[in-house]
């Protein structure tokens, strides 16, 4: 597989710069760190880190591309009414630097927000990168890695959405489940197994939400008839065979989802937060999906290894994207 290139915006926060430090040591990707040099070189010798200088370090301020990425800017925005001035003032911000650099084909991916909102990230992404072809919003997955290793594959259950969209129609429902097959195959390398969550299997109640999913999923079977996937499914019958073949004896997923997509964002968020505290599972994520390049963000809590985890997906989901180019 060949080498990623991922550009880390936040160049002047600590825990990146050591972030970064480990990811060159261990030879995860390629690095273009977006920081002003002066100021890096101090917080180098200040934590005794030996790898940064082989990452490419990119001055917002002052760099070869400037010009160039901001008249890619402008060229992006300009019927939206952003000005030649404008682009150019926004160009030295590192979010919007670190999107440009990904737009011109000079980076794979992006990790940001360890000293950014979620809001600040996303914008510039929503902008410049925009979302996959066929995909119209953005979603969040987050990996279970279950103490218990009879659910799912090996004890590894793919949540989403449990991040981003509140209430999602059954088309955006659809292309949530699309975009999740791809994370998994990506991230993860298993077949997802996709069971789309209800509070009714297979017509045990009738209601408005689950004729949402009822057809959200017929709509995700069009968008990629490959996909192994059922629904709707109530919770246990898509973990457990012997429920499975009371509830749903002909369901595609016969008890053994991989991936549960779950109706609403009440559900979701609450889902993964429940089982990572009830059943001391590791949640990994949310991994940002439906961009057309991986830009993922982080917790403004996060540690360095945090940094380090998402940036190793971040690589992954660029080396998918490319095998599916």
């Amino acid at each position: 597989m060949d080498c990623q290139r991922i550009v880390l915006p936040e160049g002047f926060e600590d825990r990146t710069v050591m972030a970064a430090d480990a990811i060159i040591r261990e030879k995860l990707c390629y690095i273009y760190l977006i920081a002003d040099p002066v100021e890096l070189e101090k917080k180098v010798q200040k934590f005794g880190l030996h790898n940064i200088k082989k990452a490419t370090v990119i001055n917002p301020k002052d760099h070869p591309k400037k010009q160039e990425y901001t008249e890619l800017l402008y060229e992006i925005r300009k019927s939206k009414g952003m000005t030649l001035k404008e682009a150019s003032i926004l160009v030295e911000d590192p979010l919007y630097l670190g999107t440009l650099m990904i737009k011109a084909g000079d980076a794979d991916g992006e990790v940001a927000g360890a000293a950014n909102s979620t809001g600040d990230v996303l914008r510039p992404a929503f902008q410049i990168v925009k979302t996959l072809p066929g995909i119209s919003i953005v979603s969040g997955a987050f990996i279970m890695i279950l103490p218990d290793h009879s659910f799912g594959e090996d004890g590894v259950i793919v949540f989403a959405d449990g991040a981003v969209h509140p209430d999602p129609d059954e088309k955006q429902l659809a292309e949530i489940a699309v975009a999740t097959a791809g994370t998994t195959r990506s991230i993860l390398g298993f077949e997802p197994r996709i069971a789309m969550v209800s509070f009714s299997t297979k017509g045990s109640a009738s209601h408005p939400m689950v004729d949402k999913v009822v057809n959200a999923t017929r709509l995700a079977k069009e968008m990629d008839p490959s996909l192994i996937i059922d629904g709707e499914l109530q919770a246990d019958a898509a973990l457990i065979e012997a429920i499975a073949k009371s509830k749903a004896p002909d369901s595609a997923i016969q008890g053994n989802a991989n991936v549960l997509i779950f109706p609403d964002l009440n559900v979701g968020n609450t889902a993964y937060k429940l089982v990572q505290r009830l059943a001391k599972a590791e949640a990994i994520g949310p991994v940002l999906q439906g961009m057309a390049a991986p830009i993922n963000d982080l917790s403004r809590g996060c540690s360095v290894s945090d940094i380090v985890n998402l940036v190793a997906i971040t690589c992954n989901q660029a080396a998918g994207l490319k095998k599916q180019k």
